[in-house]
């Protein structure tokens, strides 16, 4: 009795407000509402029951509530909260719904089963068929064995020089090349299956993984139309607009929405055609200015840096073209220049491809590796070059710590990832500990090159969609980015027992069929890590 007591003693005495406000959480699994379309069910939500009952009387807690609301006041952004709070969810409800969805997955799956089985059964017919009526036209030679003998018609089951049981005929008949009916059977057999897909080095609409959708679908189309939207207006919502990128955006729109994001451009849609002018030609001056000093003494060991580090890059079918390696070797002399406090660092050359590609695509249809170039006009080719190098520029203006002397905003990043992985996950931290593997001999590059060495061009265009989308994505996400890359590794780095198979895996991780989909995943746990730690100092260190 005397601790009922003091409890309500308890909520009685302490009778302060508390401040504060629950704020919503923008990102990867929690996109944010659109307040108008859920007013009507804040409105249905806030509504009392339909049958009115007898009043409760207030209890302590209640009444430490009321003198407590304004902890729990509702601004004008938290319709996203109430919109969730007004769904009363059943348990039940919740798991019935889910068994019903497994089990019309498991129907669908069975059904697809059996029309592939139907088809195989149908083919394995025709190709009886086919080789009894080739065996008709054949002389049947005497069995060979023991008197056994076998009609023109028979087939037996075999397994193939590769393992595979196909059909092929008796051993019996020697009028024809048994062989030879083998890798006929075979051949059809290998058409008959399903052709893994050509995953592009930079992938169309959805970026689309291995799997192949090449075919926009339904949400892909109306993703578009919302971009299309907030793009068409007088000013751009850049809010808005960061929050259609986060997830991606499609490639009809990246080139203007990538140039809008990084701050080329302005919000303004009347000023923007005198901005890209203006700023062109800004570039173009640099170049009479400049480039003609890349063969003087205290610039030509800038410029064959560049010139060596140039052909390294990736794509290969891409980089080497003449016409490319030129647009390269100025764009980055140029910032060199006008940038001396770090000049030229390598890693920075890896930087241009991505806005490079993504501008082309603006005057072309095809994918870029098997596109030269040197077909556009030229006008267009000086437009995509003035356009990568500001791009790359607003990048370099919030990382260039990076590449400053002895680089130590990068080593201040290997520092805080070797301390964020601690914490995450202490069994990689402790095995990479064991057998002596430094963060900085893997992750240097990771933070030099942004992973771009570590992931396909197509991934690494989706990743700086999030980037351009995130505050501070280059600077400060690409960590927790680098964190989720890690740990995405776990099974395979535990397996590793020794320094020298931990830094081959670590320095050739197997991304090459990486898509969409696994992009999305590694940004939705770089997100979750960010929310984290990222405000929370103390528990972000030991």
């Amino acid at each position: 009795m005397s601790n009922d007591g003091n409890k309500k003693q308890f909520w009685k005495r302490n009778t302060a407000k508390v401040p504060g406000s629950i704020q919503h959480v923008y990102g990867a699994q929690h996109p944010p509402f659109d307040p108008l379309l859920h007013v009507n069910m804040v409105k249905a939500g806030t509504k009392g029951p339909a049958t009115p009952g007898k009043p409760k009387k207030a209890t302590t807690f209640q009444e430490f509530e009321s003198i407590t609301s304004d902890a729990w006041d509702v601004g004008d952004d938290d319709d996203e909260l109430l919109a969730m709070a007004a769904r009363n969810l059943n348990i039940e409800v919740v798991m019935e719904t889910a068994n019903k969805v497994i089990e019309n997955h498991s129907k669908l799956q069975k059904q697809q089963e059996g029309v592939a089985d139907e088809e195989e059964e149908e083919e394995d017919e025709e190709r009886e068929s086919a080789v009894a009526e080739e065996l008709q036209w054949r002389p049947q030679p005497p069995a060979e064995e023991e008197g056994e003998e076998s009609s023109p018609g028979s087939v037996l089951t075999e397994a193939s020089p590769g393992g595979r049981m196909v059909k092929s005929l008796s051993e019996a008949h020697i009028g024809f090349s048994r062989e030879g009916i083998e890798e006929k059977v075979s051949l059809q057999r290998q058409r008959s299956l399903p052709q893994r897909p050509v995953v592009p080095l930079v992938a169309r609409m959805a970026d689309q993984n291995t799997s192949g959708t090449p075919a926009m679908t339904e949400r892909e189309a109306s993703r578009l139309d919302k971009f299309r939207q907030v793009l068409a207006g007088p000013n751009t919502d850049l809010e808005e607009l960061r929050k259609l990128s986060w997830s991606g955006i499609p490639r009809q729109v990246r080139p203007i929405t990538w140039k809008l994001l990084s701050g080329y451009l302005p919000a303004n849609a009347e000023r923007r055609e005198s901005t890209l002018q203006r700023k062109r030609q800004e570039y173009f001056g640099f170049i009479e200015q400049y480039y003609d000093s890349r063969n003087d003494e205290h610039h030509q060991d800038t410029y064959r840096q560049i010139h060596i580090d140039i052909p390294r890059m990736n794509p290969e079918s891409l980089i080497l073209q003449p016409r490319v390696t030129e647009i390269f070797e100025r764009v980055l002399f140029i910032w060199a220049i006008r940038h001396p406090a770090s000049g030229y660092v390598q890693g920075i050359n890896d930087l241009v491809t991505p806005f490079f590609v993504v501008f082309v695509f603006e005057y072309i249809e095809d994918e870029v590796e098997h596109f030269d170039v040197s077909s556009l006009k030229e006008q267009e080719l000086r437009d995509i070059e003035a356009d990568s190098f500001w791009c790359m520029s607003k990048l370099l203006d919030g990382i260039q710590d990076n590449y400053t002397f002895a680089q130590p905003g990068i080593q201040r990043k290997v520092k805080a990832l070797e301390e964020l992985v601690s914490r995450i996950d202490d069994s990689v931290h402790r095995h990479l500990q064991q057998y002596e593997v430094e963060y900085l001999q893997f992750a240097f590059r990771w933070m030099n090159n942004l992973l771009m060495r570590e992931l396909p061009l197509r991934c690494t265009i989706r990743l700086w969609d999030t980037y351009q989308a995130e505050p501070e994505g280059f600077s400060h996400f690409h960590l927790y980015v680098c964190a989720a890359f890690l740990v995405r590794w776990r099974k395979e780095i535990l397996e590793e027992k020794d320094f020298q198979g931990l830094m081959i895996l670590l320095q050739n991780l197997p991304t090459m069929h990486w898509g969409n989909e696994e992009v999305s995943v590694l940004l939705a746990e770089a997100y979750r890590l960010k929310f984290a730690f990222a405000d929370a100092p103390n528990h972000y260190k030991r």
